[in-house]
């Protein structure tokens, strides 16, 4: 059996990784959220991003599950942070879906965004956003 002879030391400086990032794009999940009194007890569809940028050491540097980092805990804690609860504000919704990722470890830059898409027929979508750059 060959194998793949290791290319360490043969990647030029100018192509070496300089960020490795993680993320969960339009995680797509009903939420009681709005003010308005047509939103109150209405679950609506929100699109939730996350971005996070790891520290290279938190990075997976071998085909092994237990070197990588956890995809299941963003969609669990998210889903678990909006079961059974409502929100008035997508910026509420957002901040702490922030607080949550940034505190784990290797963390380096971070950015969530939620949007509605079923808003306005003549708009995409309306969201919010926060980044740590």
């Amino acid at each position: 059996m060959t194998t793949t002879p290791p290319l360490d030391g043969l990647i030029p400086d100018a192509l070496a990784p300089r960020t490795f990032r993680i993320f969960l794009e339009d995680y797509d999940l009903p939420v009681d959220i709005g003010f308005h009194d047509f939103e109150i007890g209405q679950p609506q569809r929100l699109l939730v991003t996350v971005e996070l940028w790891l520290d290279a050491a938190f990075f997976a540097g071998r085909d092994d599950a237990m070197a990588a980092w956890d995809y299941d805990f963003l969609r669990q804690e998210i889903a678990r942070l909006v079961a059974g609860r409502r929100f008035n504000l997508q910026e509420t919704l957002v901040r702490e879906i922030y607080q949550l990722v940034a505190a784990r470890a290797g963390v380096t830059r971070l950015r969530v965004a939620a949007r509605k898409p079923d808003i306005y027929p003549d708009c995409a979508a309306v969201g919010v956003e926060i980044a740590s750059f």
